[in-house]
């Protein structure tokens, strides 16, 4: 059989009775994708992998506790074999050839009619890509093609979604690896980009040619006034029948003043969307190898913006409350007042002992790691001279991270 070439069809199994033999490794990667296209699926077989068992109690798979008979394959339309006795697949495939029914070896492919593709989907389009016989070979390509349709590269941009409105992307924490792939895709498919100065700005270099960009950070300088502009320009070019993204750091709604872009589109009538990004808080510490909870160690973790310090009369923070508080403190903007800050959280109640880690530029070239207490902290900042952009954990899951500094 395995002189012929294959056939590539597409199979509409929605509704439509499929027999999976076997309950091991190899039906547990394969009933996902067939409940994922509504096919009634049969699992014949004496055991059943854990993960298949959850599935049956879902009422998503059923389960025929025996080994195979024939007469499984009656009103079959696809059948799946997939046990380590060669003797059963044999028998699954020579009834599957007398009804008609294709069947799918796991043991030996030349001795099935049908052969399982390497398969993905994106945005209404299913690749499935056979290498005749070599399945690694098969997922490399069907990847490599996948990334294309994501990023854009692939399809002509007059196939790409240029309907008017705005799409706020949440760039992550600075390093473009760590950009989503939903974000990536609507970089590609903009009209306009208005982007901030924390945003991966290697992927700025990626944008097509006619692409309009407009750096944030050459705007009129005070926060209300920059804000008002940035409003005004993703809604007076979303109105001009353009695709706008609003390109931010981090996620567009954790200190990034992002759901006022909301509002402002909202009330102009613009459609809007969010795509988040990986929150700074919890992704840069976690790249830094600081777990921000800990089984037995904290099990709640607050974010808080440090931008002005304790005392200030436009703060909202409630610094003694936090301070007698037991699990760890994540604080972003907060290099400048992070002494002052230490002093509060120390008034509230915490030890001055308590472990503290200052990551600075996080996920970029210059990612650096300096330990503290809250009780050194100040010194600490000043003999690293630790400049903005940092996050800044305090708990003991730092101590967790780093048990011989903290012993």
């Amino acid at each position: 059989m395995d002189d012929f070439p294959t056939y590539p069809s597409g199979l509409r199994l929605g509704g439509r009775r499929v027999v999976v033999v076997g309950g091991g490794h190899v039906a547990q990667r394969r009933v996902p994708q067939l409940i994922a296209v509504g096919a009634d699926v049969h699992v014949v077989s004496p055991d059943v992998t854990p993960a298949i068992e959850g599935m049956v109690g879902s009422g998503e798979v059923t389960w025929h506790r025996r080994g195979f008979q024939d007469a499984d394959l009656d009103e079959a339309w696809y059948v799946i074999a997939a046990t380590d006795d060669r003797t059963v697949n044999e028998q699954v495939s020579a009834s599957a050839e007398v009804r008609r029914v294709f069947c799918v070896r796991s043991d030996d492919a030349t001795r099935a009619s049908a052969w399982t593709p390497a398969v993905g989907r994106h945005a209404g389009v299913t690749v499935a890509v056979l290498g005749q016989r070599e399945p690694q070979r098969s997922a490399a390509v069907r990847d490599e093609i996948l990334e294309g349709l994501r990023e854009g590269t692939i399809v002509a941009r007059h196939q790409r979604d240029r309907s008017p409105g705005v799409v706020l992307v949440g760039g992550g924490p600075g390093d473009p690896e760590l950009m989503t792939v939903a974000g990536r895709k609507a970089l590609v498919e903009a009209d306009v980009v208005v982007a901030d100065r924390l945003a991966p700005r290697e992927l700025l270099g990626e944008l097509p040619a006619d692409v309009e960009l407009i750096d944030v950070a050459k705007l009129p300088r005070g926060r209300s006034a920059q804000q008002e502009e940035i409003n005004r320009v993703i809604v007076a070019r979303a109105l001009e029948g353009k695709r706008v993204v609003r390109f931010k750091g981090g996620d567009s709604f954790v200190f990034g003043r992002g759901f006022e872009e909301v509002i402002a589109c909202r009330e102009a009538g613009v459609p809007v969307t969010v795509v988040p990004g990986l929150s700074s808080p919890i992704a840069v510490p976690g790249v830094a190898g600081i777990p921000v909870t800990h089984r037995g160690v904290a099990h709640e973790f607050t974010v808080v913006s440090g931008h002005l310090p304790p005392g200030h009369p436009e703060s909202q923070v409630n610094w003694t409350a936090i301070g007698s508080m037991s699990g760890t403190v994540v604080l972003m903007m907060a290099v400048e007042n992070a002494p002052a800050i230490a002093t509060a959280l120390v008034a509230g109640g915490r030890s001055p002992a308590t472990p503290v880690a200052v990551v600075s530029e996080g996920t970029m070239p210059g990612e650096r790691t300096v330990l503290a207490t809250l009780g050194t902290l100040a010194a600490r900042l000043a003999e690293e001279a630790v400049r903005p952009p940092a996050i800044i954990v305090v708990g003991e899951v730092v101590a967790v991270a780093h048990p011989a500094h903290f012993a």
